[in-house]
């Protein structure tokens, strides 16, 4: 009895050592970050910033990698299939909870295949226009839509992003018809939006706030429960003739499912010291971003609390996935 004890407990001792001595030499090479959009929108920013406060800390370069597309989902699936040893990481937004509660297609299981490591950051949207749209408030731009139903077009992030579901939950609390244009990430949305090829867009102030003060693209306002201390002067969306309506992103961290909890701590600890070192929380709340920095376990309740949220919602928006 006690030789099979032995044998039972062995394997689980030696795998605890080995577990030990990997955190204890962690990081032994390079990290990846995949960014789950194209460079310059809002999760690209705060990855980057993150991402040169931890090649510090920890004396290894942590590698921007961006993979925009599909809604978030190629990013995502490559992390989920990635070794987990800590050399893979993800930087996420509010599309991950979007896409568990809307995509049949899933390649992935957004809860069990990740270990979270902190939620970052949130961000309300701006709804924002190009100067030539006639619209000078909210209630302009529904009244706007109605008279031209279904030819006012709304660029979004790409198809089921946060960006694209605040647009469709404006449409539908706001009765009216817009027509969404989907792009592979933020800022490819927001360069045809100064463009003039888009009219609206409904995206983060860290993607607009300096485009909004140079009076190239026009904010009719803003997606929070209260006004912004950046913008005071700028409505909200529900105060401006949609009572109730709020949206925004928030910006969060994830590791490949199996990966040692000491290494998850490690990455915890650097990330959250990162993002609210005086230079990155200055920034980001100087761009409209509200620094969170959470533990694990806390990112887990809100990550889950999201998902749920949306699952309740995106039955009555009638949507349309491709």
């Amino acid at each position: 009895m006690q030789r099979n004890v032995r044998v039972l407990i062995l394997p689980a001792l030696m795998l605890g050592v080995s577990s030990m001595a990997m955190a204890q030499s962690y990081p032994a090479r390079p990290i990846r970050m995949i960014i789950p959009a194209a460079p310059g929108g809002g999760v690209d920013t705060i990855g980057r910033a993150l991402a040169q406060k931890l090649t510090e800390a920890l004396g290894q370069p942590v590698v921007p990698d961006n993979r925009p597309g599909a809604g978030t989902m190629i990013a995502s699936e490559l992390t989920a299939k990635a070794a987990p040893d800590g050399y893979t990481l993800l930087m996420m937004t509010n599309s991950h909870a979007i896409n568990a509660s809307l995509r049949k297609d899933l390649k992935y299981d957004p809860l069990k295949d990740f270990a979270e490591i902190s939620l970052l950051a949130i961000s309300p949207y701006l709804v924002v226009v190009h100067p030539s749209v006639p619209a000078k408030s909210v209630r302009e731009l529904i009244e706007l839509a109605r008279q031209r139903s279904g030819e006012i077009y709304f660029a979004s992030a790409g198809t089921a992003s946060g960006t694209h579901l605040a647009g469709e939950l404006f449409a539908y609390m706001a009765k009216v018809k817009l027509t969404h244009v989907p792009y592979k990430g933020g800022m490819p949305g927001v360069t045809d939006l100064v463009g003039g090829h888009v009219q609206l867009m409904f995206t983060n102030l860290i993607s607009v706030l300096g485009l909004v003060k140079q009076s190239r693209l026009r904010a009719l306002a803003i997606t929070s429960v209260k006004r912004s201390p950046l913008l005071p002067e700028l409505p909200t969306v529900s105060e401006s003739g949609v009572a109730g309506y709020t949206a925004g992103s928030w910006y969060g961290s994830l590791f490949p499912a199996g990966t040692p909890p000491q290494i998850v701590a490690t990455l915890n600890r650097g990330m959250v010291t990162a993002i609210k070192s005086p230079d990155v929380r200055d920034r980001l709340v100087s761009e409209g971003a509200e620094v969170v920095g959470s533990t694990p376990e806390q990112f887990g309740v809100y990550l889950r609390k999201d998902i749920e949220q949306w699952r309740k919602l995106v039955p009555s928006l009638n949507l349309r996935v491709e």
